[in-house]
């Protein structure tokens, strides 16, 4: 009896994230209109830009997370400000519907924020997404900013291969699904792997790629913006596991 109690226990789990899953894809199809890929960025007065991150861990039968924001100057690309936010985590991962999962902490450590942000890039994928509501995306249209997504690795809701790509700094191939870019594949330094920019919303792509080369630094592939913004997030979560103990 205990193992058929167990097993519709399950089924109830499935069913429910189902649901909620159904719910997040309806909300993000509606959200497509209000996608803004017309640039709305001046390069030349680009003042505040921060970089997003979040990190999880889990205590007992909770899950917890903390988002970090870093704010650079971007003519200057000097730390102007840092914020960071821990909270219990309560919606479940569900593939493609990240952006329910993290923004709501994401806009609370965004509140604490002294200094106007132009634009906000953030660890993951905007437009780059099965129905072009990555977390980028999605966090655009809410806070009515610029935003930019930066993924480590390619989220493969698609078959798409970049194996051609050259290995020189600065070359790229876009991601070009039903006739339609859904981002692009860069070549930030020589020789090492490349990252997968997609714009957020209220910028293009070819803005984007500029501001994200622009603050590519020495020691590491990916962005500055959105380097330390997760170097932050595992000094923010050892420090409340070792709390926890």
């Amino acid at each position: 009896m205990k193992k058929e109690k167990d097993y519709m226990g399950d089924k109830n789990i499935v069913y429910e994230e189902q649901h909620i899953k159904e719910l997040f894809e309806k909300k993000q199809e509606e959200l497509q209109s209000k996608i803004e890929l017309n640039n709305m960025v001046t390069i030349d007065t680009l003042h505040n830009v921060a970089g997003v991150d979040l990190a999880y861990w889990k205590n007992k039968d909770k899950e917890y997370a903390c988002c970090c924001i870093v704010v650079y100057d971007y003519k200057t690309l000097e730390v102007i400000e840092k914020k960071s936010s821990v909270g219990e985590v309560t919606v479940p991962y569900i593939a493609g519907c990240l952006a329910f999962r993290e923004y709501e902490l994401f806009e609370k450590t965004a509140q604490l924020l002294e200094n106007n942000v132009d634009l906000y890039m953030f660890d993951g994928n905007g437009y780059l997404h099965p129905r072009h509501m990555g977390l980028a995306t999605y966090a655009g249209i809410m806070l009515g900013k610029p935003t930019i997504g930066v993924a480590k690795s390619f989220y493969k809701f698609i078959d798409f291969d970049y194996s051609n790509l050259k290995p020189e700094e600065g070359n790229y191939i876009d991601i070009v699904i039903g006739g339609e870019v859904y981002g692009r594949v860069l070549r930030t330094h020589t020789g090492v792997k490349p990252i997968f920019v997609s714009v957020g919303n209220m910028i293009d792509l070819e803005v984007a790629t500029k501001i994200v080369m622009n603050m590519i630094g020495e020691e590491s592939h990916i962005p500055i913006t959105t380097r330390y913004a997760d170097i932050m997030t595992h000094e923010v979560r050892k420090n409340r596991l070792s709390n926890e103990k």
